[in-house]
């Protein structure tokens, strides 16, 4: 965003108060929970200074004394979000359980808070203290993985891509927002999907689809629970592809 480019400093390079003038009746903390929970139950676009302020039953001007912009209010929610994430149990050199382990954490978190995506879409590269932590955490897990420095962070790249794919997945389903599904009743469904891709590859030309379909067998059961495996799996199998 325009403001982003120029500005020199990020919310936390700041203290939360100055040092005269009253004492604070708000937190930063504070005001990021009511943006939080906005946002959770209406959408990204519903958080605004105003918004905000309303919840707490203030004036918005009140609340630029801890929050220059609503950018900076969209930093806090980031990591907030990104402190979420439990950080406390020692790398135990299962390097790739670990980070699995992580990975399933983030899309967890990505899953509570729809919105995230369209957020980090936004924001660009702004890390808060606990997004910090997080990417300390991921590189302390992968100190035994082989691999390049630029190869361990790509993979933590990687982690939060698939995290952030698979929770979109998960709210379209819940929501039963599928695409396609309102201009074709039935295209959400994965039986009624795979039963047409059988149908396309069964009229000869393509061979190399009739073939995968045949020797693949029926489409697994797509719950949450199922998701989940199909994450770890792909997880197990890219990350030390990546980093051998």
């Amino acid at each position: 965003m325009a403001d982003r480019e120029t500005r020199p400093t990020t919310v936390w390079s700041r203290p939360e108060r100055g040092a005269r003038g009253p004492a604070p009746e708000r937190s930063r903390y504070e005001i990021t929970a009511v943006a939080l929970a906005l946002a959770d139950a209406e959408g990204l676009a519903a958080v605004s200074m105003r918004a905000v302020a309303q919840r707490l039953g203030t004036g918005p001007a009140s609340l630029y004394r801890y929050v220059g912009s609503r950018d900076e209010l969209l930093d806090l929610m980031a990591d907030a979000v990104a402190g979420e994430l439990d950080l406390s149990a020692a790398p135990s050199g299962d390097w790739l359980g670990d980070l699995v382990g992580l990975a399933l954490q983030s899309k967890a978190a990505h899953t509570r808070h729809p919105w995230l995506p369209e957020l980090n879409d936004r924001r660009g590269e702004v890390l808060g203290p606990h997004a910090i932590d997080y990417l300390d955490h991921a590189l302390a897990v992968l100190a035994p993985a082989p691999g390049t420095s630029r190869q361990k962070l790509e993979a933590i790249g990687l982690l939060g891509g698939l995290a952030t794919l698979f929770a979109r997945r998960e709210a379209m389903a819940a929501a039963g927002e599928d695409p396609g599904a309102d201009e074709n009743p039935g295209d959400g469904d994965p039986p009624a999907q795979a039963a047409h891709l059988a149908a396309v590859a069964a009229e000869g030309r393509h061979p190399y689809l009739l073939a995968a379909l045949t020797t693949a067998g029926p489409p697994p059961p797509a719950g949450p629970a199922e998701r989940d495996a199909l994450f770890e799996r792909l997880l197990r199998r890219l990350l030390p592809a990546m980093l051998g």
